[in-house]
């Protein structure tokens, strides 16, 4: 049970996070910034703080839960969060969302429900300390030398190499969870772990300044549910309940659908920020 309730109040901190980091990102400069410049700047900006601390406090929940739950479903819960910011935004700020945003989010919601009802908790696997660097250094390094160089320029592009970075967080994060803590500030999965959340959160700001909260926040999330699920099923011993594997399935088709569209609406009607709301469409 404990686990579960670590893995809601993640949710929504999570959620509260992303909106407050949408309206600091946005209000930082009229042109785009870039990278740790970026967050060089944001990091004056008591909004985007608070922010900040909330996807630290979720990031620190969902830790906790990864060490007795399986990443698709951890992740699943993990990327409702996007709903609850619509949801916070709509009620607090006057967020105005399109049709299209909240025909997807409802696609991807069910998708990712399908994956956590068909879910069972597990220990997972250890990763060989090497081979977590180099599987998962190496991609991550590739896509911050991309971005770094200019390659990587609009939202959705952004978002989903951030989902990536936060994909490398998940992986890490849930095969030394069950580590003790004294242990983890000498562990160099530990250590990849942090580079990719500071990676991942370079380019989550950088695509918020560029692009819809919804779609980037969707696209981001997708992409963490989809390589995540598959690295805890394919090497880190993650179980589907016995008769439900099509459940997985259907799922993940249905979260990438979400994304694509989510991808394409955000291209051709980007969001406009003023007075600190965001305004869709």
């Amino acid at each position: 049970m404990r686990g579960y309730l670590e893995l809601a109040a993640s949710t929504t901190m999570y959620g509260l996070g992303i909106v407050a980091q949408t309206i600091a990102a946005r209000r930082a400069e009229q042109r785009p910034g870039s990278g740790l410049g970026l967050l060089a700047r944001l990091a004056t900006d008591r909004i985007y703080l608070l922010g900040f601390a909330g996807q630290v406090g979720g990031f620190a929940l969902a830790f906790l839960a990864r060490e007795s739950l399986p990443l698709y479903l951890v992740q699943a819960g993990s990327s409702s969060a996007v709903g609850l910011a619509t949801v916070f935004g709509v009620l607090m700020l006057r967020w105005r969302v399109r049709a299209i945003e909240i025909a997807m989010l409802l696609v991807m919601a069910f998708g990712l429900a399908l994956l956590a009802a068909a879910s069972t908790p597990s220990v997972a696997n250890d990763i060989p300390t090497g081979t977590g660097l180099a599987m998962l250094g190496l991609p991550l390094l590739a896509g911050a030398v991309a971005v770094h160089l200019g390659l990587v320029t609009t939202a959705v592009p952004l978002a989903i190499f951030a989902g990536l970075a936060f994909s490398v967080v998940a992986i890490t994060s849930r095969t030394i969870a069950d580590e003790p803590l004294v242990t983890l500030v000498l562990h160099p999965l530990a250590w990849l772990m942090l580079v990719a959340a500071l990676v991942g959160q370079a380019c989550f700001a950088m695509a918020l300044q560029r692009g819809s909260t919804t779609s980037t926040a969707a696209s981001m999330d997708g992409t963490t549910v989809l390589i995540a699920s598959a690295v805890g099923v394919l090497a880190l011993g993650d179980q589907i309940a016995p008769g439900r594997s099509w459940w997985v399935a259907l799922g993940l088709t249905l979260v990438v659908l979400g994304v694509l569209v989510l991808g394409a609406a955000s291209r051709s009607a980007p969001a406009v920020v003023t007075t600190g709301a965001r305004e869709a469409g």
